[in-house]
């Protein structure tokens, strides 16, 4: 939904909620970033030839995540300054996040960032089929990446990805930003304290977007490769890895095979696991969700990343936070930290996670209950 084009009472209504969920440095950010989509100049600004030196960081895509989020916490973690490239299709997407927050230069030609010397780690935050693409060619060259759900979009990619972190010195970081959060990192800990198989289920109504959004395009995976994935994500990372396979997917669905769908996950240890993903019309508060789950003697309730009930026999604990967090900072500095010896994900993990969503497509676009095992170095082998 354009907020640009509603009523000034619903535009202040919008930013008013949002103050209160979000707080207003980050409230101020998502509004900019409304404007930022909207750019046109009619004089690009100018840029230094050669660009000045400095920053180690490069930006594929400049779209409303890049304003609102990349680039809106690599300042906050005090990182901004090492923003040296900003590259998108639109050129003037990226002279206005190059405007914004004070890249190097800004460029359409991502071939001109990708062989950039002075860069060391790019996020890929572009449309999602170029990510493995952007991601594989940024590995061979030596850099790390944080690559924005979804990594891949087809096996294929997913194949050529592992491949080129097989050969690449060049760390993978992954946009899965919810397992970051402080009440998801609690989840996961509660879980991880009991014995015996969970039962997760989560409830999410998305964002409502029109038939013609790039979403929906064939090559781009749908809304179970670019929404659903985060849930798929998080829900896979709270089965302890030895417990995970064989994992049978089971989808249910109407007349849409990737929104107002059901999804069920059994996995190797027992554990049950749900999805249901509803996109029916507007969320004034944006995607709205609620987990609850079961392990051994713990009872978890989980709204919107901002409120934790913890139930434990006769114990009962609430978390409350100030303003919702996703995990997005953590995520965003996680990537960072590729800069200075953190650790990227494996390629187990990189292959898993994504057959976890391919293959969920796959049922929910055939009806058909399917069946995973986890990753083999055999299947990097494939022609």
């Amino acid at each position: 939904m354009d907020y640009t084009k509603s009523s000034l009472f619903f535009q202040l209504q919008k930013a008013t909620r949002y103050i209160q969920l979000y707080g207003p440095s980050r409230t101020w950010a998502k509004i900019r970033a409304q404007y930022h989509m909207k750019k046109e100049y009619d004089t690009l600004p100018p840029l230094r030839s050669p660009a000045p030196t400095g920053g180690r960081i490069g930006i594929i895509g400049c779209g409303k995540f890049s304003h609102s989020a990349i680039a809106y916490y690599l300042k906050k973690i005090g990182a901004s300054n090492e923003i040296r490239g900003v590259m998108d299709i639109d050129i003037h997407k990226a002279a206005s996040l190059y405007q914004s927050y004070g890249a190097r230069y800004y460029t359409d030609d991502v071939q001109r960032l990708l062989h950039d010397p002075d860069i060391e780690l790019i996020y890929i935050a572009s449309n999602h089929a170029s990510h493995a693409e952007y991601a594989a060619q940024a590995l061979m060259l030596g850099k790390h990446v944080h690559i924005e759900k979804p990594h891949v979009v087809n096996e294929d990619q997913l194949i050529a990805l592992c491949r080129a972190m097989q050969n690449s010195k060049g760390n993978v970081s992954l946009g899965f930003n919810r397992p970051l959060s402080p009440l998801g990192r609690m989840v996961r800990e509660q879980l991880d304290a009991q014995d015996g198989p969970s039962m997760l289920n989560w409830f999410v109504a998305g964002h409502e977007i029109p038939g013609d959004h790039w979403y929906f395009s064939e090559k781009e995976g749908g809304r179970i490769l670019g929404n659903l994935c985060h849930w798929t994500d998080f829900t896979f990372s709270l089965i302890p890895e030895e417990h995970r396979y064989p994992i049978k997917i089971t989808p249910t669905r109407w007349d849409k095979s990737d929104c107002d769908i059901i999804v069920n996950y059994t996995f190797g240890d027992g554990s049950l696991a749900t999805i249901t993903f509803s996109a029916k019309g507007h969320t004034f508060e944006g995607v709205r969700e609620r987990f609850s789950a079961h392990k051994g003697n713990v009872l978890l309730f989980l709204d919107d990343f901002q409120h934790l009930t913890i139930e434990e026999v006769a114990q009962k604990t609430k978390k409350q936070l100030q303003f919702r967090d996703h995990g997005h900072k953590a995520s965003i500095e996680k990537s960072y930290q590729l800069l200075h010896g953190g650790q990227g994900y494996s390629i187990p993990y990189v292959w898993e996670s994504a057959q976890l969503f391919l293959k969920t497509k796959e049922a929910c676009e055939t009806g058909r209950t399917l069946t995973i095992h986890p990753f083999s170095p055999e299947a990097l082998n494939q022609p």
